[in-house]
């Protein structure tokens, strides 16, 4: 069976068809396999939601083949800028599809790289900011992430003078790590009040190798990390990214996928926690597509995210599915 027939195991009525939705976090590669591009993007947000404008999440995707090496993840900005102004044309329809580009740069080449950061915003308008994924765990049981950081990348001098270029030109920050490292992103939003700082995913809680069978005592750790995070105006919240392998519910394994039920049982707390603490002024929902397809389809992961925020006013659910994406990234 393959991933289209398996997901299609579950279909769901859509719950509040009508309410415009930002999508803040999908990937786009040409993966022999698995591709996921304008199409495929496409069929997912056209399954019911109100999917108005998404942004674009850096995967290492269409790097240049030649230049210097630090400028040759500008190539993914030209690639995404291209598949934004197919969208643009309305050939595709009333969305926006990557209205918002978030991509990559060695932030631990310091203040050099400056110039890579000024090539991405050439390359597009659309170019909103950086994310260097500091995803890093002692046990081997844990796939650090596709950047191969160091231990404790947030806290080391050549990366921090990076990261100021960011404020100098008025660039944002997603911030991809593991829940152990929640505390290190504390003290750089702390240092850095002034540059935005989206946290991704929950900032990563494992279910996997040393961490599988400990979700209560991951989640009470999470929560004082969290708070204390969310002390720091200057961060955003992400709620999603949490259905991934990586994240332990093993839903990826089963013979059917997810239903939305499941994953408001599975992971609402979480979704609860961050908007009691962050308010719904700094919280948006993300779907963190194709990776979070792995475990259930898009209209079914979208109908979770509303019976999460079904006790909420209309103005909050504005914010948490719109708004305050539109505002992070300044679409």
């Amino acid at each position: 069976m393959d991933r289209a027939q398996w997901l299609a195991q579950v279909r769901e009525a859509i719950i509040e068809p009508d309410l415009p939705i930002c999508d803040p976090h999908h990937h786009l590669w040409d993966d022999d396999n698995n591709p996921y591009l304008l199409p495929e993007l496409l069929a997912d947000t056209g399954a019911g939601h109100n999917v108005v404008s998404t942004v674009f999440v850096e995967c290492a995707a269409m790097y240049r083949a030649d230049g210097p090496e630090s400028m040759r993840p500008v190539g993914e900005t030209e690639f995404v800028n291209g598949v934004a102004a197919m969208s643009a044309s309305g050939r595709y329809g009333d969305i926006r599809a990557c209205a918002g580009i978030v991509s990559y740069a060695d932030l631990t080449l310091g203040e050099q790289v400056g110039p890579v950061l000024d090539a991405h915003m050439a390359a597009s308008q659309r170019f909103r900011g950086i994310r260097h994924a500091a995803g890093w765990d002692a046990d081997k049981g844990v796939r650090n992430s596709h950047t191969d950081p160091c231990e404790s990348l947030f806290l080391q001098d050549n990366f921090r003078v990076g990261f100021a270029e960011l404020g100098r030109r008025g660039l944002s920050f997603d911030a991809w790590l593991y829940h152990p490292q929640i505390p290190e992103l504390t003290d750089l939003a702390k240092a850095f009040p002034d540059t935005t700082i989206i946290l991704d995913h929950f900032g990563g809680p494992l279910g996997i190798g040393p961490y599988a069978g400990r979700a209560d005592e991951i989640y009470a750790q999470w929560q004082l990390d969290v708070q204390s995070l969310a002390e720091c105006k200057n961060v955003y919240a992400k709620l999603g990214g949490i259905v991934m392998p990586i994240n332990g519910f093993g839903w990826h394994k089963r013979d059917t996928p997810a239903t939305s039920d499941e994953i408001v049982a599975a992971t609402g707390r979480y979704h609860r926690a961050a908007i009691e603490l962050f308010g719904p002024e700094r919280c948006m929902f993300e779907s963190n597509f194709p990776v979070d397809k792995q475990s259930c389809s898009y209209a079914v992961l979208w109908n979770a995210f509303k019976k999460i925020a079904a006790d909420h006013s209309a103005e909050d659910k504005r914010r948490l599915f719109h708004d305050t994406a539109v505002e992070a990234y300044r679409l």
